[in-house]
């Protein structure tokens, strides 16, 4: 007895649930019937096809654009010039006299002071052991590095490099001040 005692209650909620599923389902048909019933789709017609009409190709005998002796002299063109340009930049590096401090790469050469003589800055670098005084317009470094400013923590040059394409080019770079380790 108290088995059905326990049970009645969850008896009473499905019963509940079953009745009112069934007449919520008959209501939800009728509206979806009612609603196509009222619907109607507006579609357009479509369009006729367009004729297809060949058009014959009249510029054959102009000119054609991968003419490979046309690139050819485009090329040696732009050549031309970027090697005058280049050949202008490099020319006075190639004639003048080398320096020693163009012996080294410019990552082997550490500033380690500056200071002033006669009211012209003048930078203190080493290379290996050996301590060098530079002035600007001195040359340094591998890549024709000419000192452009020297101030108290840093010494600024220009290089000339070849670029990704070849052609030389004109860089800034500076070196700063190192402290010595002992």
């Amino acid at each position: 007895m108290t088995q059905l005692r326990r049970l009645f209650p969850w008896v009473v909620v499905v019963l509940t649930l079953v009745a009112c599923s069934s007449s919520s389902d008959d209501e939800l048909q009728q509206w979806m019937v009612q609603q196509k019933n009222q619907t109607f789709p507006k579609v357009k017609p479509l369009s006729e096809p367009k004729q297809f009409k060949p058009e014959s190709y009249s510029q054959d005998k102009e000119f054609d654009p991968f003419n490979i002796s046309k690139l050819t002299i485009a090329l040696k063109r732009d050549s031309a010039q970027a090697a005058s340009l280049s050949g202008a930049l490099l020319a006075p590096e190639l004639t003048r006299r080398k320096e020693p401090l163009e012996e080294f790469p410019l990552d082997t050469i550490a500033m380690v002071g500056s200071l002033t003589r006669e009211g012209k800055p003048v930078a203190l670098v080493t290379v290996g052991k050996l301590l060098y005084q530079v002035r600007p317009g001195e040359y340094l470094g591998q890549n024709y590095g000419r000192v452009t400013k020297i101030a108290e923590t840093e010494l600024t040059l220009r290089e000339i490099v070849q670029d990704a394409t070849g052609e030389w080019v004109e860089r800034m770079t500076s070196l700063q001040l190192q402290e010595r380790l002992k």
